[in-house]
């Protein structure tokens, strides 16, 4: 395996923002705390150590979490670990997709490993725990039910509502005998192994138990926020914004500034951002004349509404404004990573943390990787075709081969030069008969310079005709590195990369080429 790393500007396909968020958040420093280095862990570490409690309740919880898998290892010791006053977490996180969906979903979390030995090794006095966070609070199924496993679309069919973390598996089992008739010429595979495994009560369980199995030697510790006891933890700022609408007004006055400064505002605020969630309903709370408004529910009082919170807390569930606040309230935790779209509306946030005095996370965006299998390698190859040249336009690539391959046939040189020699006989003609007739004359080579293109662009489609094996390799090439014309993790399953069902040895191969460290596009080419 070869890895390559790649500028992010030199791709040309990032925008300022991504850019600035990647190698220079300096620019932001009025929406975060202070920018990404392993140097400023050392500030982040006694601020936090200083506004953190709740060590406890999370133990416990993670105690109960974790109640039905017995193969710890390595996490059950990172647990225990977070009992003490000298560890913290590095957290990512994501929705449940199915069979872990796009690449960047493995990508994120080994990320977070990385950083937490980064940092082990950097401050030995503390101790680091990587942690996934399962949104299995979301409620937007259609998201998550289908994953691409070697081009071909797999889906779960579900009528269930709600919370997704919730749902039951009926039907489950169908989705999954999918997944395992791709690796049938592999019986002894450990993918089937793997899902035996992905099964549960409901797809945080089975979630949990996946991402457990992949991860478990390096003690990636998997935290459910949909739980009763850490959601007590955080009822004291759901009931501030019940009563005063905070985190709207924070980010409103947030997002006026970014508006100002030339920055996007990904996600839109409520004036109240919480969801009341029960068995099949996740709504918005809402208020209206008589205190507030549930959808599908009904109408609650203030003193109801407080009663409710102080007997179900888990009926309370924080939208994409507060789960944030959320997380860093109930973790010992340092730095958020995630892609460039979560670190986006992350910076739309820090007013809400200062409003409640809990520590804003340092944040960084996450490795981004692209994989060339060993048959889109060979095909490359054969047309010559380099890693940066994929990132341009298709007919660009195209128009270039043809060019570059067809010798003296489009040298259109001499062409070009009796077309501008022509053009200024036809110019110099007309105006020496009358001063007056250059709109004549420029109108008379427009139509000139026209057929003379149009022989080009017949010449060029030709000329592509004789090339039409490289013009396929090329459509197929873009299409297994940019489906659907975006990046390749966002649209390709990890599995895909795994044909003979040995994931462990494609995780490792992941694992040593990210660098938490370095910003730069990674592309790994197997040989």
């Amino acid at each position: 395996m070869q890895v390559f790393r790649f500028h992010r500007n030199q791709l040309k396909r990032f925008d300022d923002q991504h850019l600035n968020l990647v190698y220079n958040q300096q620019v932001y420093a009025e929406y975060i705390n202070r920018s990404f280095s392993i140097e400023n862990f050392e500030k982040q570490i006694d601020e936090k150590e200083r506004n953190y409690q709740g060590r406890g309740v999370l133990v416990e919880a993670l105690k109960h979490q974790y109640a039905e898998i017995k193969d710890l290892n390595a996490v059950e010791a990172n647990i225990k670990a977070l009992s003490s006053e000298n560890t913290f977490t590095v957290t990512t996180g994501h929705q449940l997709s199915l069979f872990t969906g796009p690449l960047y979903f493995i990508v994120k979390i080994l990320h977070v490993i990385k950083l937490s030995e980064r940092l082990n090794s950097e401050y030995p006095d503390n101790r680091f725990v990587p942690v996934f966070w399962m949104a299995s609070e979301d409620h937007d199924f259609e998201e998550i039910q289908s994953t691409n496993l070697f081009g071909k679309k797999l889906t779960w069919e579900s009528e269930q509502k709600g919370p997704v973390g919730r749902f039951d598996l009926d039907g489950f089992d169908a989705f999954k005998e999918e997944i395992a008739a791709f690796y049938k010429n592999h019986p002894e595979s450990p993918i089937h192994e793997l899902l035996e495994t992905y099964d549960g009560s409901n797809l945080t369980e089975a979630t949990r138990k996946l991402v457990h199995t992949l991860f478990k030697e390096y003690g990636l510790v998997i935290i459910d926020g949909d739980d009763p006891t850490l959601k007590q933890q955080f009822a004291p700022i759901i009931e501030k914004e019940l009563d005063e609408e905070f985190s709207f007004k924070a980010v409103e006055k947030t997002n006026e500034s970014l508006k100002k400064d030339g920055g996007k505002i990904q996600v839109k605020a409520r004036e109240i951002n919480l969801f009341y969630v029960d068995k099949g309903v996740r709504s918005r709370i809402q208020r209206n004349d008589v205190g507030y408004l549930v959808d599908g529910v009904g109408t609650f009082t203030q003193d109801e509404i407080k009663a409710e919170l102080a007997n179900h807390p888990e009926r309370f569930s924080p939208n994409v404004i507060l789960r944030p606040l959320y997380q860093e309230t109930i973790l010992p935790n340092l730095a958020y990573i995630g892609g460039v779209g979560e670190m986006t509306y992350w910076l739309q946030l820090k007013g809400v943390f200062d409003e409640v005095g809990c520590t804003y996370p340092m944040i960084a965006v996450r490795n981004s990787v692209m994989w060339i299998d060993g048959a889109v390698g060979k095909k490359m190859g054969k047309i010559d075709l380099h890693i940066e040249d994929t990132f341009r336009d298709t007919d660009l690539i195209k128009k270039e081969y043809v060019e570059q391959h067809a010798g003296e046939e489009l040298d259109f040189s001499e062409l070009d030069a009796t077309s501008a020699s022509l053009s200024k006989l036809i110019e110099d003609m007309v105006l020496t008969i009358d001063a007056d007739k250059k709109q004549y004359a420029a109108g008379e080579i427009a139509k000139l310079e026209k057929q003379i293109s149009g022989v080009k662009g017949k010449m060029l489609k030709h000329s592509k005709a004789k090339h039409e094996e490289a013009m396929k390799l090329i459509d197929f090439v873009k299409k297994k590195l940019f489906p659907d014309d975006g990046l390749q993790e966002r649209g390709a399953n990890f599995f895909s990369f795994c044909p003979d069902g040995n994931y462990s040895q494609r995780i490792r191969t992941l694992y040593n080429a990210l660098n938490p460290e370095e910003s730069d596009f990674i592309v790994l080419l197997e040989i």
